[in-house]
């Protein structure tokens, strides 16, 4: 299982516009990925309900994973994405 533990750069947290972004950017991405606040249950993390039900504050930590084909590259893109607080998609999602 590929996991990649990243801080959530967007300062009001994964809430609206920074939730919908994450959201678009995994279903671009092909790859089955759960996310989790650290130690809490993992949520798919395709669906926008369950994003938005973590919570998940600014600054606060969350685990990405996945076990599927393209693991590896799909989590570093997210990682990027939700650890630098991007506005928009980036090219290589």
């Amino acid at each position: 299982m590929a996991e990649r533990r990243v801080n959530v750069g967007w300062a009001e947290g994964l809430h609206a516009r920074p939730a919908s972004i994450f959201v678009r950017a995994t279903t671009a991405s092909g790859v089955p990925v759960t996310i989790a606040k650290a130690g809490g249950d993992p949520v798919n993390a395709a669906s926008m309900l369950a994003v938005l039900g973590l919570g998940a504050q600014g600054g606060e930590e969350i685990v990405l994973a996945s076990d599927a084909d393209g693991a590896e590259a799909a989590l570093d893109r997210l990682a990027k994405l939700v650890a630098e607080g991007l506005e928009e998609l980036p090219e290589t999602v």
